[in-house]
């Protein structure tokens, strides 16, 4: 599990697919009700769409993108999309992404 600290990039795991994530945390913490941007990238093919479950069971979708990125000079395998998401609460939150071939998962730790 990724702890509170956002800064830099995260690898998470996949099946059929790699996943990566960079943090642009406009805090040093990752924190419930504040909006975290996160760009992807995932090798694969197909759309690319993305969840969050909570530590509750909660859903939640990002409450913007995936946007498709061009132009990235972010060296990580794969296509690349920016996601904002605003998480309800704090504990651990698994994202989950999916691509017509392949999926992957990162889990977050959000704080209060």
């Amino acid at each position: 599990m990724t702890g509170p600290d956002a800064s830099g990039d995260r690898q998470g795991t996949g099946d059929g697919a790699t996943l990566w994530a960079l943090l642009f945390p406009t805090e040093p913490l990752l924190m419930a009700g504040k909006e975290l941007k996160v760009v992807w990238r995932m090798t694969g093919s197909g759309d690319f769409s993305i969840s969050a479950t909570g530590p509750d069971g909660e859903v939640v979708k990002p409450v913007w993108g995936p946007e498709p990125h061009g132009g990235s000079n972010w060296d990580r395998p794969g296509d690349e999309w920016g996601t904002g998401w605003v998480f309800p609460t704090a504990g651990c939150w698994t994202l989950n992404a999916v691509r017509t071939n392949g999926t992957g998962s990162l889990v977050l730790r959000v704080a209060e």
